[in-house]
């Protein structure tokens, strides 16, 4: 976990699209800092070898229907009684140009990213109203911001997150919540078909992609007691691609 640690004992802490990539790598480093990690993702069959491998629990779930994020949530609550911290991080891709882009490409991006988000902040809000204390922290893009060829459905969705991150910062700020998002270019699963003459192109200064690691200490701090202070933040973690 390198030299900055967290101890999160006693917080239960839900990430989504945690099956691989940087889900995955937050699961763990969540769970090395002692808390009881909850796991979230619509493959089940990757979710339980993550689940196992990590030492959380998983549970499957389709972020873009609103019966099973409160299943989730629910089951959260169930086991430990409370719910602490919330990472939205599941997402797809449906790469077009947006004249080819069909309703179906640009419903399900919207509906898994945007809506995923919308929907388990909003199932978490009672409980963390309740304990007057919540972290959520939001995964965004720097496409968000400046848009890429072959991605208006995803550029839209990303930047409705950072507008919903500085939207529910300001409502929830009054319960003890603090929402915030990071804006990553980490290696996964969605950057692994990108030719290697392009690399240079869309990773910034320090021209690599990150691990899904390097995310996690950036993470677990916006997640930490001690950023009760930050919230509405868009942290770029990035490798300076955004300069």
């Amino acid at each position: 976990m390198g030299n900055i640690t967290y101890d999160f004992t006693g917080k239960s802490v839900i990430v989504t699209g945690a099956a691989r990539g940087i889900g995955q790598a937050l699961a763990r480093h969540f769970a090395e800092a002692k808390a009881t990690v909850f796991m979230v993702d619509f493959d089940k069959d990757e979710l339980d070898k993550a689940a196992r491998e990590v030492g959380a629990i998983g549970i499957p779930a389709d972020v873009s229907d609103t019966g099973d994020v409160e299943n989730v949530v629910s089951t959260v609550i169930a086991e430990t009684g409370r719910v602490d911290i919330l990472i939205n991080n599941a997402g797809i891709l449906r790469d077009k140009v947006l004249w080819k882009l069909t309703d179906e490409d640009w419903d399900q991006v919207l509906n898994v990213h945007a809506g995923g988000t919308f929907r388990f902040t909003r199932a978490c809000v009672p409980h963390f109203r309740a304990q007057e204390f919540g972290r959520v922290v939001n995964i965004t893009s720097y496409t968000g911001l400046h848009g890429n060829r072959g991605q208006a459905n995803y550029a839209t969705a990303k930047a409705g997150i950072i507008g919903f991150t500085k939207t529910a910062a300001k409502e929830l700020a009054a319960f003890g919540v603090t929402v915030n998002a990071i804006s990553p270019n980490a290696a996964t699963r969605m950057t692994a078909s990108i030719p290697k003459e392009k690399i240079a192109e869309v990773t910034g200064p320090i021209s690599r992609f990150a691990d899904p690691a390097e995310m996690a200490d950036a993470i677990c701090f916006l997640a930490s007691e001690e950023a009760g202070y930050v919230t509405g933040v868009v942290l770029p973690v990035d490798g300076g691609i955004s300069i």
